[in-house]
């Protein structure tokens, strides 16, 4: 299983159609599911970068972290997203602690 959060390409900077989604496959980018409950929508300013998408050690939450500061954590594969912050400076990478 893997995860990214699409962007338009660097001249640009802005979510896909200003959208905020983290994208999930399970066979290896054959298929890929859009995930955004509990992520902003149209217009969303969010970039990811690379560093900025974790999964915990256990295998049970996901973290990431945007340009523009906000955080956001699922506790379900992705399915659903929750706001942990709004206000932070721009976040370049997230870990989750062992």
């Amino acid at each position: 299983m893997a995860w990214f959060v699409p962007g338009v390409k660097d001249e640009t900077r802005i979510p896909v159609d200003g959208k905020l989604v983290v994208t999930r496959t399970r066979d290896g980018g054959k298929t890929v599911e859009s995930l955004s409950r509990g992520l902003p929508q149209e217009p969303a300013y969010d970039l990811v970068y690379r560093h900025c998408l974790e999964i915990s050690p256990d295998a049970g939450h996901l973290a990431f972290g945007s340009t523009t500061g906000s955080l956001w954590v699922s506790d379900n594969l992705g399915d659903s997203w929750e706001t942990i912050s709004t206000h932070l400076p721009p976040v370049l990478c997230v870990r989750f602690e062992a």
